[in-house]
């Protein structure tokens, strides 16, 4: 059964209709009354939904949309293919917040659960299978699914729609939201899954709140550090890879993907869209910046932070990061340049 999402959403909406609301310039006056039913990402747009390109770094992704419409900057309108119709703006990413309100425009409002008179405060729309545990004070939203042998720690949240697999475990005081959840995951206290991404569209009148209207999947033996956060994806979902360990005290932004078996020390930060392979290792406080590619294997050392992609099974260091030998050298050849300053 195909799961039901976590957001209602409104439409369909003719093409011009579309454009008023967000104000931007149609191209092709002939497409107007095209009805789009939704907001996807470039590569996973069909023809009846409305894409986005706001960054010169996915101008391929547009060439390969199969997407209806798509938002661009006047710069890009020729490089909008045949088949998609161009939704002229000289702020796309304001446009795309705009057009998030028009499609889902109860998404700001979460769904609450219906309390009663039971200690676990569960919804009596929820579904929990046999040898499910519950402590005392647990919260089970709407329509949530709990698998066989799964269990929750006094104070954990779960809400609508959460989908949890078998035999996993939810640690006190922690809050998932917007998410689905495989078998044997390990969700330590205060963990918060599912809040909102960071996005807004800047500008001079003030910053519009971009929705967030993706989700998180993490998938089977995944264990997740106390207070640990992973924001839900903005339309793209947030993947964290089957055997990924997760250190306390980890940020992981909106549309991460995470491969399998990675290893992310304590206090580490990773950007928004950035995306790392199977069996990458992070060390403490190190981090990324968003929209980059971390190849398989590589690691990154303790207190280092990458601005740029990183090939498969490199070893990095420093701020910011660069190949550990050259940055070792580095290191050496100032201590030997300060040493050298204090006895002259």
């Amino acid at each position: 059964m195909e799961h039901p999402g976590f957001f209602d959403r409104a439409g369909p909406f003719k093409l011009s209709d579309i454009a008023k609301a967000i104000d931007a310039q149609l191209s092709d006056s002939s497409k107007s009354d095209i009805l789009l039913e939704d907001v996807r990402p470039l590569t996973e747009a069909g023809s009846n939904h409305l894409a986005f390109l706001d960054n010169r770094k996915y101008i391929g992704q547009l060439a390969k949309t199969d997407a209806a419409a798509c938002l661009v900057l006047p710069a890009f309108l020729d490089r909008v293919p045949s088949n998609c119709t161009a939704l002229v703006t000289k702020t796309p990413y304001h446009a795309y917040a705009k057009a998030l309100k028009l499609f889902y425009p109860k998404s700001q409002t979460p769904y609450i659960a219906k309390t009663g008179d039971n200690r676990h405060l569960i919804d009596p729309t929820a579904i929990l299978e046999d040898g499910v545990q519950c402590e005392p004070g647990v919260i089970i939203g709407p329509q949530a699914h709990i698998g066989r042998g799964t269990k929750l720690a006094a104070g954990a949240v779960i809400g609508a729609r959460v989908y949890i697999g078998r035999d996993s475990y939810i640690g006190a005081l922690a809050t998932v939201a917007y998410a689905l959840i495989g078998n044997n995951v390990i969700i330590h206290t205060g963990v918060r899954i599912g809040q909102d991404g960071f996005g807004f569209a800047l500008g001079p009148q003030g910053h519009i709140k971009v929705l967030q209207i993706g989700r998180v999947i993490i998938q089977d033996h995944v264990e997740i550090g106390a207070n640990t956060t992973i924001d839900r994806g903005a339309l793209n979902d947030t993947i964290i890879g089957e055997g990924s360990k997760i250190d306390n005290l980890v940020q992981i932004g909106h549309n991460v993907k995470m491969g399998r078996n990675c290893v992310i020390v304590g206090q580490t930060g990773i950007s928004g869209s950035a995306e790392l392979g199977d069996f990458v290792v992070m060390g403490g406080q190190s981090g990324t910046v968003g929209h980059i590619k971390v190849g398989a294997g590589a690691q990154i050392a303790g207190g280092s932070h990458a601005k740029d992609d990183i090939p498969p099974g490199a070893r990095m260091g420093g701020t910011p990061a660069k190949p550990f030998r050259q940055w070792a050298k580095e290191l050496a050849t100032l201590s030997k340049l300060a040493a050298s300053k204090k006895q002259s």
